[in-house]
């Protein structure tokens, strides 16, 4: 009995009840993830140069390299039925 709940469970986990994401969806993730990063990008920095204007210029590099390679990864991430 408790196999068969076991085994019904996973077998309905494995249903796919939901689409890929939407490419919307993906970049309000990105830029919502890469805001919580830069600021504790930003800190760090002036934890370390002691200088806002350098921690201030690492965190903006770093905000747009990152979000691209965040949404890119996303991206390729939905295509694969891995996990679904």
């Amino acid at each position: 009995m408790l196999f068969d709940h076991l085994y019904n469970n996973r077998k309905a986990k494995k249903q796919p009840t939901e689409k890929n994401e939407s490419h919307y969806r993906s970049i309000v993730k990105a830029i919502s993830w890469r805001a919580l990063g830069t600021i504790d990008t930003i800190l760090i920095s002036w934890l370390i140069s002691g200088e806002f204007s350098i921690a201030f210029s690492i965190g903006a590099f770093e905000l747009l390299t990152k979000t691209f390679l965040y949404y890119f990864h996303e991206r390729l991430w939905s295509l694969t039925k891995w996990g679904k």
